[in-house]
């Protein structure tokens, strides 16, 4: 299979690019591209989860328990009880952490296969493949 000859920046010999190495590399750009989507989901949930707990805590200084709490639902606003909004805020923040749970466990296994591919890759190509993530 003819491959995609890389200039080495050392003078050591051609590296050829074989499909499989290709498939390695736009393997590894792809999961990259995903775990910053993933990095960016888990920041907006804990941004979310943050604003629960808050909500949670400016119940506690609600003078008047007996006064009905707007809730939000989708678009919409409803009246409960002290009670009833406190349940909903927590069973929402154990949803929240539970999703952010799930989006880390997505997370970790990219991790674990980028470094896998990064060991490999570099195995290869050497200082001729740049695998690091820029930092903006």
């Amino acid at each position: 299979m003819a491959g995609v000859s890389l200039k080495p920046s050392q003078g050591d010999a051609d590296v050829q690019v074989t499909y499989e190495d290709q498939q390695k590399i736009n393997t590894f750009a792809n999961k990259n591209a995903k775990l910053v989507e993933l990095k960016e989901e888990i920041e907006a949930k804990q941004k979310d989860l943050q604003n629960l707990e808050d909500a949670s805590d400016d119940l506690l200084m609600v003078d008047d328990e007996s006064a009905p709490i707007p809730y939000r639902i989708g678009e919409v606003f409803i009246s409960m009880s002290m009670e009833a909004t406190q349940e909903k805020l927590e069973e929402a923040k154990t949803q929240v952490q539970q999703q952010i749970s799930d989006l880390n466990a997505q997370a970790d296994e990219i991790k674990a296969l980028l470094g896998e591919l990064k060991v490999q890759l570099y195995a290869k190509f050497s200082n001729n493949i740049n695998l690091e993530m820029d930092e903006e």
